[in-house]
């Protein structure tokens, strides 16, 4: 009999202790580790975003890290479409794909799908950012709700990402990016899903995430920081927004102190964190919410909930 088909989807915020437990995972279930975080698909940064180490992709196969060039858009649906192929391809060998990250979004277009609206063209694209560059975002908002009143069921007005998304997509279409989003639907069945967070307690995550910076620093991320500086990426792409660029270029700059720049990295890394436990307040209640203090007290909390 064919084995059940299962996929496992570990998620936590950053620092939480998610590749320690994907590789236990992985190596007892027959697994293979896959990645669901954004900023390790870039190749050239290794220090500054955590990607597992070698001693780790000795142990159990990864997936998706460090393949993309900092040079190079990658989008959601860059993703879903390389993360399915690989899913098929460890069901074929019998093994179980373990998605590892903090990207919600990554998790959300797999477990829900992602959103299909036709590619906007480049002019209308700038046209609309040079607008809100113009007026500013909360004269950009008003003009928005004008234009597609939907918007205000489902956007913050400070949101102004999605206010430019939802702007261009109702200027290309007529029709609103909302409704677009209402017609979404996964290509598999949910039940495939095994779906583990690591809540761990904000107290510990804190020192965790200080613990995490300072090992950053004792490992070279200054260097690694020159080098993707001296590629001169386009400011438009995401790479840009890896946390510790800004405040490392400005330290490197000699315009804050080494102490300072620790202290930002570790207190942006904090903001961001907070965010990743918001999203899944908001999008994951169907999680199982697993935390222990030992790792492998955890690792049992998580093959209770898988089997």
């Amino acid at each position: 009999m064919e084995q059940e088909k299962k996929v496992i989807l570990l998620a936590g915020p950053t620092a939480s202790g998610k590749s320690k437990l994907a590789l236990q995972l992985a190596e007892n279930l027959n697994g293979e580790i896959i990645n669901a975080d954004s900023m390790q698909v870039y190749n050239e940064i290794f220090i500054l975003t955590s990607r597992p180490t070698l001693q780790d992709t000795n142990i159990v196969k990864h997936h998706l890290y460090g393949f993309n060039s900092v040079k190079q858009k990658f989008s959601t649906g860059h993703w879903l479409k390389m993360v399915i192929n690989k899913m098929k391809e460890q069901w074929n060998q019998d093994r179980i794909p373990i998605l590892v990250g903090g990207t919600g979004l990554y998790f959300k277009a797999l477990t829900n799908g992602l959103v299909k609206i036709p590619d906007i063209p480049n002019d209308l694209r700038t046209e609309i950012r040079e607008l809100h560059k113009k007026i500013g975002q909360k004269k950009f908002y008003s003009k928005l709700i004008k234009l597609d009143p939907l918007v205000k069921k489902f956007l913050l007005a400070s949101d102004s990402q999605r206010s430019m998304r939802a702007y261009e997509v109702k200027k290309l279409t007529n029709k609103s990016l909302f409704v677009f989003m209402k017609k979404t639907k996964s290509n598999f069945d949910n039940k495939i899903f095994k779906k583990l967070f690591i809540n761990i307690p904000r107290e510990l995550l804190h020192k965790k995430i200080d613990k995490r910076v300072e090992k950053m620093f004792a490992e070279g991320v200054v260097a690694e920081v020159k080098n993707f500086l001296k590629m001169k990426v386009n400011k438009e792409l995401s790479s840009n927004k890896i946390i510790g660029i800004k405040e490392i270029k400005d330290y490197i700059d000699g315009k804050i102190t080494l102490i300072k720049t620790k202290e930002l990295i570790k207190l942006k890394t904090r903001q961001y964190a907070k965010r990743q436990f918001t999203w899944a307040r908001g999008h994951m209640r169907s999680w199982e919410m697993i935390y222990a203090p030992n790792s492998n007290d955890l690792f049992k909390q998580a093959i209770n909930k898988i089997s």
